[in-house]
């Protein structure tokens, strides 16, 4: 009763409920919330302040930069959505605060086109290489569809590419990256295509900040050849898999293009159904499935990965 006290009375100010309607929509920065209200940086920063203390709103720091977002768990989250619902949305306040927010997301939009015109050769000479695009991710598609997904971990998300793919499956979904940069364009990717039930995080994928034992679905999509460690990152996989749930991971299979390393930082020249399978035994995984989508000269694997179920007491 005293949590919801407080909880209502943090939200007792018209100002704060235009802002978690905001929040609603996606992840923000003060400075965006800021810029759309209309309102003092100060005066932002105090009311996100009490959002957030009393449970409404989530907030993170990504670099140097601080994001908020709606709570999406427990009764506070619960609380926060009913809220949201609640709030007039055809009033004109809050008309003016999408038509702020969506000026905001296409100015984003514009920087996440520049960054990608700058980096597209890159990522069009790796493309080039392995199966079309639209077979691998029609394949992660269907095996991620063979159980129900509440929580849903993308590692290195980069562009934010496979994520958007597989969010619409899960009730949640956050994807993880060490790169601002590509944070950045992830994070107008999940903005335009409508998914507010997704949040994006920077961290290493060897220090993952999630709990134990949190996700029903973890994919890493062409991620373990930058690696240093792959199986410490598939030991991550495995900490944080709920008991049954599962991990899909697609990369290389081995190749000779020694010239990846040097012109796209290639640290692995792909991985064997055998040295995966090891990395997962020792984490204490399952490989349960190898497919394999031959290409032209590299051949991506996808290694569907179980956690057993916690032994009966």
């Amino acid at each position: 009763m005293e949590a919801l006290v407080v909880r209502l009375r943090a939200a007792a100010e018209s100002a704060r409920l235009r802002m978690l309607a905001l929040c609603a929509d996606g992840e923000l920065t003060v400075t965006e919330i800021t810029d759309i209200l209309s309102m003092t940086q100060p005066a932002v920063s105090r009311h996100l302040k009490i959002l957030a203390e009393a449970g409404l709103l989530i907030r993170f720091r990504e670099g140097a930069w601080v994001f908020y977002r709606l709570a999406d768990e427990g009764d506070a989250g619960a609380l926060a959505r009913w809220l949201v619902a609640a709030c007039d949305s055809e009033g004109d306040a809050r008309r003016r605060d999408i038509a702020r927010l969506q000026e905001i997301r296409a100015r984003r939009a514009e920087e996440a086109d520049a960054y990608f015109q700058a980096n597209a050769e890159q990522w069009d000479v790796i493309r080039s290489l392995h199966v079309d695009d639209a077979l691998v991710e029609a394949r992660l598609r269907a095996m991620a569809a063979a159980a129900p997904v509440q929580d849903y971990l993308d590692l290195g998300v980069g562009a934010g590419r496979i994520l958007a793919l597989l969010a619409p499956q899960a009730e949640r979904a956050v994807g993880l990256d060490i790169s601002p940069a590509m944070l950045k364009v992830a994070r107008d990717r999940i903005a335009a295509a409508g998914l507010a039930h997704c949040s994006l995080r920077q961290g290493d994928l060897y220090a993952a900040p999630f709990e134990d034992g949190r996700f029903d679905l973890i994919t890493a999509h062409l991620v373990l050849h930058f690696l240093d460690n792959p199986a410490r990152a598939i030991g991550q996989i495995a900490r944080l898999l709920k008991p049954g749930a599962m991990a899909l991971i697609a990369d290389f299979a081995p190749h000779g293009l020694d010239w990846l390393r040097d012109e796209h930082a290639h640290r692995r020249l792909g991985f064997s159904n055998d040295e995966v399978g090891r990395w997962v035994a020792e984490a204490g995984l399952t490989l349960a499935e190898t497919v394999r989508l031959p290409g032209d000269p590299l051949t991506v694997c996808i290694w569907r990965i179980s956690k057993p179920e916690r032994d009966d007491p």
